[in-house]
């Protein structure tokens, strides 16, 4: 196999950006075109990023395209996916891959039949402070992981976003849109999940837009804003899990693990960098020392100040995984595992019961300094 992978990218919303900005940082990837139904915003990104536009069944054709980056809304993840597939592409979602674990199968096989390879979002666990903190535990840091809690909770998603409607249907709601990076990173930290419990809610059956150029608009609520889940992890740890668009405010801390030795603080898992803090049996919580990992470093400002934005790292892996003939890290099983708990999580909230995982995964190996240095240009 060549040294890179012409990329393409479907769905040129605001996502698409992020991509097409930190893509060239990466080995294994060459951008070459981009599609929407939108043919004025496909056109725009590309003269923006000096690739080509093209229709989404011309960019399905186009020879040197390998693999294809699904950026289109959750709801259609699945049909331009599998159209992928069937044009005999390699595929990376944006999270999550699917929103039934039904549709998630049918990509499974679908790969598994063609012999293609399917990756997913989120990347963030590949970040340096979330594979500082992996690294401190694994080598014993905090003893055996027992328990925990995670916590993403704000008012909306319709106080910034210009067109939020899609985040209050089906596919949307904060479990499927923001525990993926919760989820993902406690995959990294502690394997598959064995079951889960649920309490799931609504503030309300509409929400009234206040971002421009929607504002005023009042939108409808068809999926849980408010979930509180318990997670039970084959390892035997269990985990709380707090998603919710319906919280004004609140100071409760994004990730917490328990060990038998002591604990450990995990910064906001949506990013890639800030400070790890732990503390054994003394009690004292002190952060752990920096290390030079490259997807640590603050590269991008923000109006909360500097921060490390690595997004497309996942999609550089999985291109090198085929290149060299390796496992990605932000593999099938995984993302499909994800999906498995996070619809088994909307389904305890329906039932009033536990929820048995059906399918399961490994730990992605960890992703030091070398590995990451490896995967940039």
């Amino acid at each position: 196999m060549s040294n890179d992978l012409g990329v393409g990218i479907i769905g040129c919303g605001n996502i698409s950006m992020t991509y097409l900005k930190l893509a060239p940082l990466f080995r294994g990837l060459r951008l070459v075109a981009c599609a929407d139904l939108n043919d004025e915003a496909a056109a725009a990104r590309a003269a923006e990023y000096g690739i080509r536009a093209q229709s989404i069944p011309d960019l399905l054709a186009n020879s040197e395209i390998d693999v294809v980056v699904n950026l289109t809304i959750p709801a259609a993840h699945f049909i331009v996916s599998r159209a992928i597939l069937d044009a005999g592409k390699h595929v990376y979602s944006e999270k999550p891959l699917a929103i039934t674990l039904e549709d998630g199968k049918a990509l499974q096989a679908l790969a598994s039949d063609k012999g293609l390879k399917v990756g997913c979002a989120p990347d963030t666990f590949l970040g340096g402070a979330h594979q500082l903190a992996r690294k401190y535990i694994d080598e014993g840091g905090v003893g055996r992981i027992t328990s925990g809690t995670c916590h993403v909770m704000s008012p909306g998603m319709e106080m910034w976003h210009p067109n939020p409607g899609f985040f209050f249907i089906e596919g949307g709601g904060p479990i499927l849109d923001l525990a993926p990076y919760y989820i993902a990173n406690l995959i990294n930290f502690l394997g598959p999940v064995k079951r889960v419990a649920s309490l799931t809610s609504m503030a309300s059956p509409t929400r009234t837009v206040t971002s421009e150029p929607l504002n005023g608009q009042v939108i409808p609520v068809e999926t849980p804003t408010n979930i509180h889940a318990l997670l039970e992890f084959l390892s035997g740890a269990t985990i709380t899990l707090s998603a919710s668009w319906d919280v004004w405010s609140h100071r409760h801390a994004n990730m917490e693990l328990y060990g038998t030795e002591g604990s450990i603080f995990v910064p906001d898992p949506n990013f890639f960098g800030g400070t790890v803090e732990v503390s054994g049996r003394a009690k004292e919580i002190t952060p752990l020392e920096p290390w030079d990992h490259p997807f640590g470093v603050a590269n991008q400002e923000h109006p909360q100040g500097p921060r490390a934005n690595y997004r497309t790292a996942g999609l550089a892996d999985m291109a090198m995984s085929l290149i060299e003939g390796r496992e990605a890290r932000c593999s099938l099983d995984r993302t499909l595992h994800a999906v498995d708990v996070m619809t088994s999580i909307l389904k305890s909230g329906e039932e009033g019961r536990f929820v048995e995982m059906t399918t399961t995964c490994t730990q992605p190996a960890a992703l030091g300094i070398d590995e990451a240095l490896a995967l940039l240009r």
